[in-house]
């Protein structure tokens, strides 16, 4: 007989925040078995929701992709993820960096570049329509902050060969800092946005 439904638990969380990331991150890794997802995604801007995950997931065979910034975000030049961070990641897993799909780029940084005295913003400039993209990731914001975050990693981990687009990842990211979302979603390439699939919330903050 053919398995027409299946009835899964998402937990909510009554607010976004940091506080929630060591029980995402096992949500993320129970759901991930549960699916035998072999592939977990994890968003880390300093690496220090990196490392936590390490250590969740140390015991188990699921291989994991650290996704951060791209250079340059927010500051000219700049990392935001130390290099001895950065190295003890590699240790593990595998570094994605890369321009941020949704909020980076030519296009985005049209709109947003001013005199460097100035705070920048998305798209702001006078007559100027926002990108696609920066549409792209205000409606998944309307979600929450760590549903853009999931979406834009696994284009950016296809974009960099770090993960196939033949089967379902779990990806984690959260609202700034720290892990509040896990979703199931199937990557795609950023120039094949449409063929991203956003399967399910594991958690997230309602």
């Amino acid at each position: 007989m053919i398995k027409m439904s299946v009835k899964r638990t998402t937990v909510i969380f009554d607010k976004g925040g940091e506080e929630h990331t060591d029980e995402t991150l096992r949500i993320a890794l129970e759901g991930a078995k549960e699916r035998k997802i072999d592939t977990v995604l994890i968003s880390t801007s300093t690496g220090g929701t990196g490392l936590k995950a390490v250590k969740v997931f140390r015991d188990s065979d699921i291989k994991l992709v650290f996704v951060r910034h791209q250079t340059g975000y927010p500051s000219k030049g700049k990392q935001m993820m130390p290099p001895d961070v950065e190295a003890k990641l590699y240790k593990v897993g595998k570094v994605v960096t890369c321009t941020d799909v949704l909020t980076g780029g030519v296009d985005v940084g049209v709109g947003r570049q001013r005199p460097e005295k100035e705070q920048p913003q998305e798209a702001s400039l006078p007559f100027i329509v926002p990108p696609v993209n920066v549409i792209v990731a205000n409606t998944l914001r309307q979600i929450s902050q760590g549903t853009k975050v999931c979406a834009e990693i696994a284009m950016m981990a296809a974009d960099c060969d770090a993960v196939g687009i033949d089967k379902p990842v779990v990806c984690v990211a959260g609202s700034h800092a720290g892990a509040d979302t896990a979703m199931v979603i199937t990557p795609a390439a950023s120039n094949r946005v449409r063929d991203l699939r956003l399967h399910e919330w594991l958690a997230k903050p309602q």
